[in-house]
């Protein structure tokens, strides 16, 4: 097992998956986001099924970091649950871990606190 985790979310438009990704990776929580262009959600909301376009977003990020990324993204988003789920990252790419991990940044960023 590896410090790393994957985060996944969605944005309902390219513009704000964009926001989303700058404001995590200058912010220090996430070492990378990843857009992958637009898909379709099929969901239940309020007892109704919903069919909408929405980016997916790939973020990397430490195990320590998680609760500061997740608090972010409850902040920044658009919808009123959005979606966000950490996948532990079992084994990696030495090089590329070790990139990860000084790519983020264990200080809070002076724009926001927990």
């Amino acid at each position: 097992m590896t410090d790393a985790l994957v985060v996944l979310t969605t944005a309902p438009d390219e513009s704000r998956a964009a926001q989303l990704a700058e404001t995590l990776v200058q912010e220090g929580v996430a070492a990378c986001v990843h857009i992958l262009p637009q898909g379709r959600s099929v969901y239940r909301w309020e007892g109704a099924i919903h069919t909408d376009a929405e980016w997916s977003l790939l973020i990397k990020t430490t195990r320590d970091l998680y609760p500061r990324l997740e608090t972010r993204l409850q902040a920044l988003h658009p919808y009123e649950v959005p979606e966000i789920l950490a996948l532990e990252v079992s084994r990696g790419h030495g090089a590329y871990l070790d990139w990860l991990a000084a790519n983020v940044s264990s200080k809070i960023h002076p724009s926001f606190s927990l």
